[in-house]
């Protein structure tokens, strides 16, 4: 369409991965990368100066929190998303959609963006609270065995003309379609948009799952029609965990004149089943459009989706997780698969640790302080380890791939992926 161009500029020989370039009219993103989540406008317990300063390329803001809060106009009439947010590098923004599932099924599910998203975890991890609390019970703590997860209120109306979500914040109505989703993009004047869709549970049936996806492909029809052809739009790829509707979404989305493709929706009940929804979706797919995975960012699945030929990836996990106590560290540090990369800061271990986060890390929280000073800020509940955890997290990441560029770029991408991934 025109607002974005797309360049591979090397292809590894073993695998499916790709080097490339997407150039923008506020800047180009070197591909692969992990896409920086600022849903309100904002990394949470960072500024925009902050994003520049550890070379983030670009973004991703969330279109119905926007909408909400303050407001897509206001953000229109005070100049856009880029001078309201202080950040001149490309912003993404999802469609809106994405709320009929975390605030419908989701919420009955008890399914999040992070931490249980596949079902085959999410089973585990409910389980083992429901064992806890019967735990509690016999031993006289006050909790009955009715307290095991209880599913929530389904916030959400779908149907074929759109979606209507009930706010969390203020319990109003709102509504949702092809076109206002474009609308609102439109207002926020980002660079890269979302078609309108709808995202299912991966506990929905096949025949809901279908429903949803020819809703989806309909939508996918109005954005086109609908959108600001000054923004670059992706189409998203939905249909489950059912091959057949895979293949049938892949085809109806990739016939269509979109600068992107997105792969969207439950992608199974474990991380082995999302490859092999990949490898239902991307050999269908052409060589020229950049290709994003939607939700995802865990190293582990970055090195697997990366291989498979995935170009940008945008999860909340890393910051999140600093935020909560988990602070990424690489293989030289004692990072692996069994422990996520992660090192629990709270732990009473770190309370005397005078080594950094990662030795190996070169971000300022690691040049400056202590495992140690960092246990005592959050222990504290002091508002200063939220920014220093978070830096240090976005920072391990972004550098993580360059690492990963620079090993496509030199033909040593199997070899990245083994020393990260192998057993320990």
């Amino acid at each position: 369409m025109g607002a974005l161009s797309f360049e591979i500029l090397k292809r590894d020989k073993q695998t499916h991965a790709r080097l490339g370039l997407i150039k923008t009219m506020r800047g180009d993103i070197q591909t692969p990368y992990l896409v920086p989540v600022a849903t309100m406008g904002s990394v949470r317990a960072l500024g925009s100066d902050d994003l520049l300063s550890l070379g983030a390329q670009c973004t991703l803001a969330n279109t119905y929190h926007l909408h909400l809060k303050p407001g897509d106009e206001l953000i229109k009439r005070l100049g856009g998303m880029h001078r309201f947010m202080g950040f001149d590098r490309p912003v993404f923004t999802d469609s809106g959609g994405f709320q009929a599932f975390s605030l419908g099924f989701a919420r009955e599910h008890n399914i999040s963006k992070i931490g249980n998203i596949f079902p085959q975890d999410f089973r585990k991890k409910y389980d083992d609270e429901c064992t806890e609390v019967e735990n509690r019970s016999a031993r006289g703590a006050g909790y009955e065995k009715n307290e095991k997860r209880k599913p929530k209120e389904n916030l959400t109306k779908i149907t074929d003309e759109g979606i209507s979500f009930k706010s969390i914040a203020d319990g109003a109505w709102h509504f949702l379609n092809a076109e206002k989703s474009m609308k609102i993009q439109s207002n926020l004047g980002t660079d890269i948009i979302m078609a309108f869709d709808e995202c299912t549970s991966p506990l929905s049936d096949y025949d809901y799952t279908r429903k949803a996806m020819l809703r989806t492909h309909n939508w996918s029809e109005e954005s086109i029609r609908y959108h600001d052809k000054n923004q670059a739009l992706y189409g998203i790829i939905q249909g489950g965990w059912f091959e057949d509707l895979r293949r049938e979404s892949t085809e109806a989305i990739s016939a269509q004149p979109f600068d992107g493709i997105a792969i969207g929706g439950s992608l199974g009940n474990s991380k082995q089943d999302m490859h092999q929804v990949l490898d239902w979706t991307i050999p269908r797919l052409d060589d020229d459009r950049p290709r994003h995975l939607l939700g995802i960012g865990e190293i582990d699945d970055i090195f697997e989706c990366v291989e498979r030929g995935i170009d940008t990836f945008d999860c909340v996990s890393p910051t999140r997780i600093a935020r909560r106590g988990s602070l990424l560290i690489s293989p030289q540090a004692g990072g692996s698969q069994e422990n996520k990369f992660h090192i629990n800061i709270k732990t009473a271990k770190f309370k005397e640790d005078r080594s950094p986060v990662d030795p190996n890390c070169t971000c300022s929280t690691c040049r400056t302080y202590s495992r140690a000073y960092l246990r005592h800020l959050y222990v504290s509940r002091e508002l200063s380890y939220f920014r220093l955890a978070t830096l240090h997290n976005l920072h391990f990441m972004l550098r993580f791939m360059e690492e990963v560029r620079e090993s496509i770029r030199t033909g040593t991408f199997a070899q990245l992926k083994e020393k990260w991934l192998r057993k320990t």
